[in-house]
């Protein structure tokens, strides 16, 4: 029974450990995996090596860090494939990718955080973002998580604000991170039908983002922009904005979605 336990103990340990590899694409050196995931270094020098054994890990280029390997990859791009959303989804968003020429990303909500399962770099665009496939992301800074806040009935803003104090933090001098700032943001987003990144994540780089509904009028995804700042104001938001609704719209009546507003003739 023991056995059963220490085992399972390790199994939780060694995912953990996984998780935690998967922000640190560059490599991570053994004493910060170690500090991140409270456990002590012999035990995560341990789980790591089991997991490099099973290929899961690597060893980074700087003496003494890990990454993951491209097994982690290939198991995530199989989890992807079997999601029927990407298929119907991609050639919506490569057709946006095309036409813009500049980074799409496609996500959906996981608790308290947006995850990227779809991302095409920029054709044209020069500046490449730092997100990547698998990446969550906080509600309160990126724009696809601000229509989420704004739509999904479920999640309720003075809840979600307590309980992620600790995540909510001045990341550039354009986050939000008063709750009533937040409340007037939403209700603009609700009346737009749009959210933007204002450089609030990152500087340099805007984001404009649309929701994706399904057949119950519901978000379930969201699909984004990104682009310099200074490229955004030259081409306008309004040409970025009506092919990003023409995707989303797209994709949106593929899930059943149908628009509450028009009036069949």
């Amino acid at each position: 029974m023991n056995e059963k336990i220490t085992g399972s103990q390790s199994l939780v340990r060694g995912l953990h450990l996984l998780d935690i590899l998967s922000n640190y694409p560059n490599g991570c050196p053994l004493a910060s995996i170690a500090e991140i995931a409270q456990l002590n270094k012999s035990t995560t020098h341990r789980l790591l090596q089991s997991l490099q054994s099973a290929g899961f890990v690597k060893p980074a280029l700087a003496a003494g860090s890990y990454r993951l390997s491209t097994k982690c990859l290939a198991l995530g791009q199989k989890v992807l494939s079997s999601m029927n959303i990407i298929n119907i989804a991609a050639p919506y968003l490569e057709k946006l990718n095309l036409t813009l020429g500049e980074t799409v990303n496609f996500s959906y909500r996981e608790s308290d955080q947006v995850i990227l399962i779809y991302k095409l770099e920029p054709t044209t665009g020069m500046i490449r973002t730092r997100s990547h496939i698998g990446q969550y992301m906080q509600l309160y800074c990126s724009a696809m998580g601000k229509l989420f806040l704004a739509y999904d009935d479920s999640i309720k803003l003075t809840d979600y604000w307590e309980r992620s104090q600790k995540f909510i933090e001045q990341l550039t001098y354009n986050t939000i991170t008063n709750l009533s700032v937040m409340q007037q943001e939403l209700t603009i987003i609700k009346q737009n039908r749009f959210s933007m990144d204002r450089e609030e994540n990152e500087l340099g780089i805007s984001c404009i983002a649309v929701p994706v509904f399904n057949l119950h009028n519901k978000i379930q995804y969201a699909i984004s922009v990104s682009l310099s700042t200074i490229k955004l104001g030259q081409l306008g938001h309004t040409h970025i904005l009506n092919a990003l609704q023409e995707a989303a719209q797209g994709i949106s009546e593929e899930l059943g979605w149908s628009d509450p507003t028009s009036v069949d003739k």
